[in-house]
């Protein structure tokens, strides 16, 4: 999307750099590709929250009260729950460029998902926030 995004805002912008002489040549590049890039940032974004007894990534919502556990992993321990060994039944939501990462294992007997994991910026307040509010629901 990127990639695609970019490249169709950067044509349109040599298109009108080919039509216009003086300022309006260079105006185009000045204000499109800034932009797309604020555009395509604010549409790939994904917001990470708890609150109101509730883990919501993005469009994702877990009940707190079905969280075992929460471990803030590294770089290592993200790219060891993810790798060749990952569970494929695991709900994911990643990030590559992200290194911290939360693993919550869940406890509902009628989920057959066995755990989380969702890439963070601040992977131990993440997983403290899940367990501070899991705690606070019993």
């Amino acid at each position: 999307m990127w990639l695609a995004g970019l490249a169709a805002a950067a044509g349109l912008a040599v298109e009108v750099w080919m039509g216009a002489p003086g300022a309006r040549a260079w105006l185009p590049f000045a204000v499109l590709l800034p932009a797309t890039v604020a555009g395509l940032a604010w549409l790939s974004r994904i917001r990470v929250a708890v609150a109101d007894g509730e883990l919501r990534v993005d469009d994702a919502r877990l009940p707190v009260r079905f969280v075992a556990d929460a471990v803030a992993l590294d770089a290592e321990g993200r790219r060891e729950v993810l790798g060749v060994a990952a569970d494929p039944l695991a709900f994911v939501v990643q990030r590559p460029w992200i290194p911290g990462a939360v693993q919550i294992v869940l406890n509902d007997p009628a989920d057959p998902t066995p755990f989380w994991v969702v890439s963070s910026r601040h992977p131990v307040e993440l997983a403290e926030a899940l367990l501070a509010a899991r705690d606070a629901g019993r």
